[in-house]
Order: C-alpha cells, then structure tokens, then sequence
C-alpha cells in the first residue's frame, strides 16, 4: 500500500480545534493551488477529508455551491474560475487501474486533484503531491499534517501560522 512520506518531516502540522478550523486550512490552501496539482487526503473513516474537500471547493467556487461527497459516483468535478476541481473518492475502488476510467490522468495534466482514499491509487500515485493527513486527537479535535516535496515548500508558505 502506497502511503503518505511519515518518515518526512511535516511541512505543517497543526490542531484543527473545531470544524471553522478546517474550513479555514482549506480555503488558505484553495488560493495556492494551481493546475497540475494533487491533493491527497488521508485520515479514518470521519477525520474530516469531506469536510476539508468541501470547503475548498466552496472557497473556489462560492459558499451556495453543492459540493457532496463523491463516495457513489466517484469523481465530482468543478468549473472554478481560475482552474478546474476534480474531487475524487477512491474508497470503493477494487483496483487501481479502474482510476484510468474516471479520467483522472486528465485530471493530473489539467486541473486541481483532491483525491479522499489515496492509497487505492497504487502505481498511480504521483510522485509531485500533496499529502493532508488528518487524525483523530482528543475528544471531537483533530491533527492536520502537510507533508510536501521541496519544489511547494515556498507556495505553501502562506499556510505557517494560519491556525496558532
């Protein structure tokens, strides 16, 4: 199973105290992205990565914007105005050459990719990504980590102190 770098230092690790915490990391992320970027969302069954999926697409597209969990149809995507959003939920994925079929290489080449499940990707999995990871912490909070190749260490700037 692939899985996000642990043995890397966090480029940000943070508490998410409430809900507001994670709408906020995700619309401050939201405004560095670009096209060609992956987001990959790792964490249990109810961390947040829905939560955190959500509001990134609505601080890109707007607050009254429907943005559900693709948990049944797999991908969901987004006309944003700057780029385009391809939000995908590979938990029901049996194997990962089924990713092919979702047009996700289109998503990789030409918009923003925030994948839920990410280790269902396996040979597939971008080696240029984000890694969010969101665990459980003590009683409803939660831990956010952002783990990230050198070459999004200045872009991601921004993002330090965001939540202190």
């Amino acid at each position: 199973m692939t899985q996000y770098h642990t043995d890397e230092m966090p480029l940000l690790d943070v508490p998410l105290n409430r809900e507001a915490d994670t709408v906020t990391f995700a619309r401050a992320l939201g405004t560095l992205l670009r096209p060609g970027d992956v987001v990959c969302l790792w964490g249990d069954l109810g961390a947040g990565k829905s939560t955190l999926a959500r509001a990134l697409i609505q601080g890109q597209m707007g607050d009254d914007t429907d943005a559900p969990s693709p948990t049944f149809t797999l991908v969901q995507t987004y006309e944003a105005p700057d780029f385009d959003i391809w939000h995908f939920d590979l938990y029901r994925l049996e194997d990962p050459s089924e990713v092919l079929e979702l047009g996700i290489e289109d998503a990789f080449a030409e918009a923003v990719s925030l994948i839920e499940w990410p280790d269902r990707l396996g040979p597939y999995m971008p080696l240029e990504r984000l890694d969010v990871v969101i665990s459980h912490g003590a009683g409803d909070t939660r831990e956010l980590a952002l783990y990230a190749p050198a070459s999004f260490e200045a872009r991601l700037q921004p993002l330090a102190g965001l939540l202190l």
